[in-house]
């Protein structure tokens, strides 16, 4: 279940699909709004190329923004419920609710956050676009670099109002008998359908990297250091151009303030070490790759900084060396014939012993499922849920295969080998309370929270300025009190 409470559920996928722009205090000049029916015949709605349509407390609502998002609308196939000429102006108006509380509650979003959504929405969009960047850019009149530009207020605006809205509802709680409650007297065909959850069990090797490519990484980014050394260049320069972390490069490589518990050990410990901004760290060894740091500044326990990520590169033939040391493994598992020092080994004993994952090999090779909404873990995985090549390999298994090895990217962005069995199968099923109470309490919790977010709603516009054109006033809304 999704981690956001939307406000009427359309109000992020138009923030972020359509390109409703929510303008900082201090805007241009815009066109006063007309107090009066007779101003308003004097200049027909037709002839009025933009004005000013709603004025949520000092942040106007324009015309513009309204036509504007109702064209991408259609252009996305998205529907609405209620008229739209209501609906888009509420929404933005709600929006702007949730900006103006952020900036009020010093809500911060990362960029490096922003940059990734950027990156997800351009991908689908070149997908849509039969993965052609140029017939993307052909359809949009606009340049891959101009899409980014063009969206990157508009994501930002999207996280700062889901950070909004989870800091207002993290106290909200329910218990068992708020979801016993719940779903006592709803009609079976109302009980939540559960689809096939799987629990899987999971082995990894990581192929050798060579020697010789270690070496060329490092020489790379040596090259990089003498070049910025020398005032040829600068380390934003080359992070845009070379670092492989898709989350920092296109901003120079620059991430956000951040703790030292956010941060993984080896990298924290020389960036929280680096004190002049003109130098360039030592080469950092991390297990995400190698970095070279710069300084950009130090905040309190916090530290923001630049940073070049290069990943060595495995060969097919490492690769396919790890494959077959795996397979003769995943053979005398499927034969249960796995021993080390005459002691027969179960698929959870040699995950402890052999794999390389730690967070799964702790787990005696069971993946563990976070839930986005709640945090809770969970052995259990709707298809969906696990990594695509997991998925694609599990969904012909029967319970008790052991899979033949694969290679698939980890979490990390790195390449590794792999091998899996499907430890359990629940198929799709009507929700239960002994069987699925985690997910009914998720249903639930999230009808709570939409709730509070309502209620939090309908009493923000109580105690902000409102105004509106005279045309709007006899609108249908999803809150009560727009109109004055």
């Amino acid at each position: 279940m999704n981690k956001t409470f939307n406000v009427g559920c359309a109000l992020l996928a138009l923030t972020v699909v359509l390109g409703i722009s929510a303008r900082p205090h201090g805007s241009a000049a815009v066109q006063p709004m007309a107090d009066s029916t007779n101003v308003e015949q004097r200049a027909p709605e037709s002839s009025v190329i933009d004005e000013v349509i709603w004025v949520v407390g000092d942040e106007p609502i324009m015309k513009s923004d309204v036509e504007m998002s109702r064209l991408q609308a259609e252009a996305e196939g998205i529907k609405f419920k209620r008229n739209p000429d209501f609906a888009i102006p509420e929404q933005i108006a709600v929006q702007k609710l949730f900006l103006h509380q952020a900036e009020l509650d010093s809500v911060k979003v990362q960029e490096s956050q922003v940059t990734a959504n950027i990156e997800r929405q351009i991908n689908r969009w070149i997908e849509m676009a039969g993965g052609s960047v140029e017939r993307l850019e052909q359809y949009r009149g606009q340049s891959i670099a101009q899409m980014r530009s063009q969206l990157r207020d508009d994501f930002r605006n999207n996280l700062l109002v889901q950070s909004m809205q989870e800091k207002l509802v993290e106290d909200v709680k329910v218990t068992p008998s708020d979801v016993r409650a719940y779903f006592k007297n709803l009609p079976e065909d109302s009980i939540p359908f559960v689809p096939t959850e799987v629990e899987v069990e999971i082995i990894t090797r990581t192929p050798r990297i060579l020697p010789e490519e270690i070496n060329r990484v490092k020489d790379e980014l040596r090259n990089y250091t003498e070049r910025v050394t020398k005032g040829e260049t600068t380390f934003a320069t080359l992070a845009r151009l070379y670092s492989e972390d898709p989350g920092s490069a296109r901003q120079g490589g620059e991430m956000d303030y951040t703790g030292r518990g956010m941060l993984d050990p080896a990298f924290a410990n020389v960036a929280f070490n680096l004190t002049d901004p003109k130098k360039i760290s030592k080469i950092v060894e991390t297990e995400f790759g190698f970095h070279i740091i710069q300084l950009v500044d130090k905040r309190g326990d916090k530290i923001k900084v630049r940073h070049i990520l290069i990943k060595p590169k495995v060969t097919d033939e490492e690769v396919n060396k790890t494959l077959m040391r795996l397979d003769s493994v995943a053979t005398q598992l499927r034969k249960d014939s796995f021993y080390i020092k005459d002691e027969k080994m179960s698929f959870g004993d040699v995950a402890t012993f052999i794999s390389d994952d730690k967070d799964t090999r702790n787990n005696r090779g069971l993946m563990a499922f976070v839930d986005p909404m709640t945090g809770s873990l969970s052995s259990r995985f709707q298809m969906k849920d696990l990594p695509t090549e997991v998925a694609r390999v599990v969904e012909g298994m029967k319970v008790g295969d052991v899979s033949k090895p694969f290679r698939m990217i980890n979490k990390r962005g790195k390449t590794v080998c792999a091998f899996v069995r499907l430890r359990n199968r629940i198929d799709g099923h009507r929700a239960t309370i002994t069987e699925d109470y985690q997910v009914m309490q998720n249903i639930v919790l999230a009808k709570e929270r939409q709730d509070f977010i309502h209620n939090w709603v309908v009493n923000k516009i109580k105690k902000t300025y409102v105004r509106m054109k005279d045309r709007y006033k006899t609108g249908e809304y999803e809150y009560e009190g727009w109109v004055r």
